[in-house]
């Protein structure tokens, strides 16, 4: 999400950085705001800013359920739209009436939440990759993955049965920089909204 990232925050005259940094960069050095921005793995996002590397930052709500980090949420942002859900192959929809289940997915813990509620008992398989494949492999019976458009479970003849999660882009905040009430941090948060 840094492009998405820095188009908002340009858009709301906080930065002059736009998308066309080289690549390699990761850590980006605003002039006009006199602001770093740390270009890192959505899944990164969290670690930093609850450790203190990072005062605010951007990452996936469902990202920061899956993984519970210790920050607080100020603000859903306007981008980063997708769902949580659970897909199967188009021929074997006879999977919700078995009770124990292989699930692939990115997300073990909310998967796992998602079907112990549901009574099913699930074996969760940790892929990072194109999840699609594992059940048309036989490697699951389900995935369990973000969909943005369900162009991809089209694709590859998957059908999306139940969404999990509604997910977008949150801003997040280390607890102790909220704490020390920083005036500049809170002004780039105020600026935002």
């Amino acid at each position: 999400m840094s492009d998405e990232s820095l188009d908002f925050f340009s858009s709301r005259g906080l930065c002059s950085l736009t998308k066309t940094h080289d690549g390699r960069e990761l850590i980006l050095k605003d002039q006009k705001s006199n602001i770093d921005f740390y270009l890192i793995r959505s899944k990164d996002v969290g670690a930093y800013v609850e450790q203190g590397a990072a005062d605010l930052g951007i990452m996936g709500y469902d990202l920061l359920l899956e993984h519970n980090f210790d920050v607080f949420i100020p603000a859903a942002l306007p981008f980063g739209h997708c769902r949580l859900s659970v897909a199967y192959p188009r021929d074997r929809a006879d999977w919700m009436n078995r009770r124990e289940l292989r699930v692939a997915t990115k997300y073990p813990r909310l998967a796992t939440e998602y079907f112990f509620r549901r009574g099913f008992n699930i074996r969760t398989i940790e892929l990072y990759g194109s999840i699609e494949i594992a059940p048309l492999t036989g490697l699951s019976d389900v995935i369990v993955d973000l969909v943005s458009t369900g162009a991809t479970l089209k694709a590859n003849n998957l059908v999306e049965e139940e969404v999990i999660l509604e997910s977008t882009a949150r801003l997040i905040m280390n607890p102790s920089a909220f704490a020390l009430g920083r005036p500049r941090l809170m002004q780039f948060i105020d600026t935002m909204f």
